[in-house]
């Protein structure tokens, strides 16, 4: 039985009459979690964790926005909708369907590792899945987190011993409190550009803890960037508001830069490969975990990547959405940071 169908508008489920992260205004949409791609502005009624809450009425407004927590089921017109942890970022969720004993499950945008400030995610058995493919090639593999924020910290260190400030950029919704998080705060001061600043201001809302910091306004005196690390997201990258702070070095943390094009393209000094999605291993374990007889394969290398799965005897097939990955930390795409600047 066919729970999900591939609209102009998004992903439908015509027996519970919702769209799960629809791109277009709809009256029921179920949202997986609050980057900009995923949730969008226009549609009547939201449901969502409840984590996921303060960052949507941060980013939309005021919206009518339900909460519910993980595993917790709510019944849409026979439909029994639930959700599952993604580790993608705070509050992300995959979307469990199940009617007349069918059941998919849509996987929205996640990773396996633990990051340390997402609930780490939980594979959900399943008859068809839904899953990214943003980093589905075999060259995406990433290191350990540990080592990534070694190597952070190292570049830090010696940046602070010659006076300049230490410039890392990363989405200001995820990506930057895992940095935050993660880091060695007693290296030195930590400055936050405003959209970075807003989203924590928003999850704290939602029950988490950073790290001190402190918000660069106009008023902040130009002494203090020097052997400061200052986390702005990627639009920061060449901006009035980024000259300001020089001298300085600049870092980006992505899973684009372990591509050296990558790193060339967005001309920063040092490139940290550091994602908030699954890589190529991650993508085949949560397939095979969740043991689908039908597997289809959103936004990324959805040819490649479904192509390999057919190969391996998993019947997959590719299908065309509107959800972006992690395109705006390379420059490309929408960039989901302007809006909270």
């Amino acid at each position: 039985m066919r729970l999900i169908e591939f609209t102009d508008k998004g992903l439908y489920c015509p027996q519970g009459d919702f769209f799960i992260d629809p791109w277009r205004p709809v009256d029921k949409a179920v949202i997986t979690h609050a980057h900009a791609d995923h949730s969008r502005w226009g549609m009547k009624n939201y449901l969502t964790h409840h984590q996921s809450i303060p960052v949507m009425r941060h980013r939309l407004g005021e919206i009518n926005v339900e909460g519910i927590e993980y595993g917790e089921v709510r019944k849409m017109n026979g439909v029994s909708v639930s959700l599952f942890p993604a580790g993608h970022i705070p509050g992300s969720a995959q979307v469990r369907v199940e009617y007349k004993g069918e059941i998919w499950v849509i996987t929205g945008d996640y990773k396996l590792i633990d990051d340390g400030i997402s609930t780490p995610f939980e594979s959900v058995k399943c008859h068809s899945l839904v899953t990214e493919s943003t980093f589905g090639l075999p060259v995406y593999k990433w290191k350990p987190q540990e080592e990534v924020f070694s190597e952070i910290n190292e570049w830090w260190r010696t940046n602070r011993e010659q006076g300049l400030a230490s410039v890392l950029l990363g989405y200001s919704l995820g990506k930057a409190q895992r940095m935050l998080c993660s880091i060695d705060a007693s290296i030195g001061p930590i400055l936050l550009h405003g959209a970075i600043h807003n989203s924590n201001l928003a999850l704290e809302k939602a029950g988490l803890i950073f790290p001190h910091t402190e918000l660069i306004t106009k008023e902040t005196p130009k002494e203090k960037y020097r052997g400061a690390l200052i986390i702005a997201p990627p639009s920061a990258f060449g901006s009035p508001w980024m000259k300001k702070l020089k001298p300085y070095k600049v870092g980006t943390a992505s899973g684009w830069m372990s591509l050296r094009g990558a790193r060339r393209r967005r001309n920063v000094d040092r490139g940290f490969v550091l994602s908030d999605h699954a890589d190529w291993n991650e993508l085949n374990q949560a397939v095979e975990a969740s043991e689908a007889e039908k597997v289809y394969v959103t936004h990324g290398y959805t040819n490649i990547f479904s192509n390999w799965l057919n190969s391996q005897g998993i019947d997959a097939e590719p299908v065309i959405t509107e959800y972006e990955g992690e395109l705006s930390e390379i420059g490309e795409g929408t960039n989901q940071d302007k809006e909270s600047e």
